[in-house]
């Protein structure tokens, strides 16, 4: 059985990039969730007024690759404890959340947040907000696919080429 997961951690490039690589995810797509406008465009969420983040909906194989997987590859790919930015990008539509469509996705997750803090992994209080499913509208279809059709890209070649690297260090055991 297919479970779907919501996760942002910034841009949607190189959140989709990652997970696209990893065994038992059947497919990922770049969109916008969390917020209160239907069908946004990338413009209007840049604009910050439709309460929507940056986000990748995830479908994936749970008998192939557990959540607790997924997670370790999503909170090692960003950084949870920075509220509404990554990196250079700066706005509530680059905060770090997840949504969760069952309520035994939120278990694990908050169980996973727990042991984040118990095993103190960052040195700052994780501000990932988890939130039950509501929304997922895909973007527009050149953010689709954007990494692997613009591998040579200067934004690829310096913000995600790296993630990539730390992924298949990590991570191999979850490559597809």
């Amino acid at each position: 059985m297919i479970e779907s997961i919501i996760f942002a951690s910034g841009c949607f490039w190189c959140t989709e990039a990652i997970f696209q690589m990893l065994r038992g995810v059947k497919s990922v797509a770049s969109g916008f969730s969390g917020g209160t406008v239907a069908n946004p465009s990338y413009y209007q969420v840049a604009g910050r007024n439709t309460g929507h983040a940056e986000s990748i909906k995830l479908e994936y194989d749970p008998a192939v690759v557990k959540l607790e997987d997924l997670l370790a590859v999503f909170f090692s790919s960003h950084d949870p404890t920075t509220l509404n930015r990554q990196g250079a990008d700066i706005g509530p539509e680059y905060r770090s959340a997840i949504y969760f469509y069952t309520p035994e996705q939120k278990v694990i997750i908050e169980n996973y947040i727990k042991k984040l803090a118990t095993d103190r992994v960052f040195t700052k209080p994780v501000v990932t907000e988890v939130k039950p499913f509501i929304n997922f509208f895909p973007a527009e279809p050149e953010h689709q696919n954007y990494y692997n059709k613009n591998l040579t890209a200067m934004y690829c070649q310096i913000n995600i080429d790296p993630k990539i690297a730390k992924l298949k260090k990590s991570y191999a055991r979850l490559l597809k």
